[in-house]
């Protein structure tokens, strides 16, 4: 079975899809004249103003919780566990790749999350949307199969990306802090928390879109200030030694055996790698943060779109790039060609901090791993809605609380190849979509732009902002 993964995972994860992804997101940046520099500062100043800013009828989410729930569902275990997979198996060059997929992935994000916001429709409960509606309303009902097979890997993937792998990472950074207290990790064990948290998140997604966002609105921006505040801590103490580890970044981009000892050669391993776990942490091209997004109250869809431009660059270019650093300026010893996972950041942190960072990350992940569950809850409850209606939610969190189990007693590189590949097989309908209304994002992109500067009366400063 694992052979046969690894096959399915190796071609969808090949040359062509690398060349979609970063060929959509350089086209779409090009298309959309760069607005992840050019929007950037109004980007993070629409950000700031939304922090309180509240739902003004109590049915839709503000534009600030669509956020904290996108970024519940990208802000995970792969900004810990994956950027550590990635260095291990691809060098520390696979994190420059990370950030290139995150540079174009703000305006792919930003396309995704403002076509959402202009197709979605009314339901009863506020706004539903994401790539589907986006497929079946903007390309038209011709295009119906594209969106049927969107929303079954959507919901599929859900059990994936969205939960086994991040309950299996989660246990194995409990299982580590557990060793050190001398308690052995067992199956039975695993089934035991595997099935306490089953009930827990199964509390959360009955509660519906609303709960998921009030819970995501209290826990990410706690977890995430506290996480990169331990990382500045470490960055801070081997402040001399960030120079090197960026440059070993670059170098390992082009020639890894020159950063790796000739452990890792392939400098396309170092593409792939970074790539594919660089989509696999922000989602850029998925598509799936459109559905959250879509939920916002806002007064333009290009306006909710710079919320995608700051989740990309949070997850990518901030949380991921301080975990990649923590660990290259550490001096703990990376075991290339293997898939170190939680353990070698958690050997990171402990060189500075002691034993005692493992029970911090093991919260973190925790945290981390719940939030991306109920995030990723919500995109397949509304990927199995669109496809067999309203009533579809029961039943999947029902299967999301039984795909918890299963994810406590699975294998890590199991888990991981799955994830990958759903994630590849995912991004095609919504590449596809994307490039076909290019130019509807790009009317939307300049009639934002225009109407922010008769606000602000045509300013030069207020133009370029």
């Amino acid at each position: 079975m694992t052979k046969m993964i690894r096959l399915i995972h190796d071609f969808v994860w090949g040359a062509p899809a690398l060349i979609c992804i970063i060929g959509v997101g350089l086209y779409l940046s090009v298309r959309l004249k760069f607005v992840q520099i050019t929007l950037f500062p109004r980007a993070i100043k629409t950000f700031v103003r939304q922090l309180r800013r509240e739902s003004k009828t109590g049915q839709g989410t503000s534009p600030f919780q669509a956020l904290c729930t996108a970024l519940a569902a990208t802000v995970g275990t792969g900004n810990l566990v994956g950027v550590a997979g990635a260095i291990c198996l691809g060098g520390p060059g696979a994190v420059f790749w990370m950030w290139i997929c995150g540079i174009l992935g703000m305006a792919t994000k930003f396309a995704e999350v403002t076509l959402a916001v202009r197709y979605r429709i009314k339901s009863e409960n506020g706004y539903i949307g994401g790539p589907m509606y986006v497929i079946t309303q903007g390309l038209g009902k011709r295009f119906a199969p594209l969106a049927v097979c969107y929303s079954l890997f959507g919901a599929i993937a859900a059990f994936g990306v969205g939960n086994t792998t991040q309950v299996n990472a989660m246990l194995s950074g409990i299982n580590g802090m557990l060793s050190r207290l001398g308690v052995e990790a067992s199956p039975a064990g695993n089934a035991l928390m595997g099935g306490a948290l089953a009930i827990l998140i199964g509390a959360m997604l009955l509660g519906g879109a609303a709960r998921i966002g009030a819970v995501a609105e209290g826990l990410v921006p706690f977890v995430s200030v506290g996480y990169i505040l331990l990382c500045a801590g470490v960055l801070i103490v081997h402040g001399n030694d960030i120079p090197g580890a960026l440059w070993s970044i670059l170098q390992g981009a082009f020639s890894p055996r020159a950063v790796t000892g000739g452990m890792l050669g392939s400098a396309f391993q170092a593409l792939r790698i970074g790539c594919s776990r660089g989509v696999f942490t922000n989602e850029a091209g998925m598509g799936t943060a459109s559905i959250a997004h879509a939920a916002a109250e806002t007064e333009h869809p290009a306006e909710q779109g710079l919320m995608g431009i700051v989740e990309v660059f949070l997850d990518t270019i901030v949380i991921c790039t301080l975990t990649a650093l923590v660990i290259l300026v550490s001096g703990v010893s990376i075991p290339y060609g293997t898939d170190g996972g939680g353990e070698l950041t958690g050997r990171a942190f402990s060189l500075v901090y002691g034993d005692g960072a493992y029970f911090f990350l093991a919260g973190a992940l925790t945290c981390f791993a719940f939030a991306t569950v109920l995030g990723w809850g919500l995109y397949g409850a509304r990927c199995a809605q669109f496809l067999f209606g309203p009533k579809a939610w029961k039943f999947f969190a029902a299967a999301e609380m039984a795909a918890v189990v299963a994810g406590a007693c699975m294998n890590t590189e199991t888990v991981w190849m799955l994830a990958e590949t759903v994630n590849g097989l995912m991004a095609i309908p919504n590449l596809i979509a994307l490039a076909g209304l290019s130019k509807e994002a790009a009317r939307l992109t300049e009639e934002y732009k225009k109407s922010g500067e008769q606000q602000a009366g045509g300013g030069i400063l207020c133009r370029f902002l």
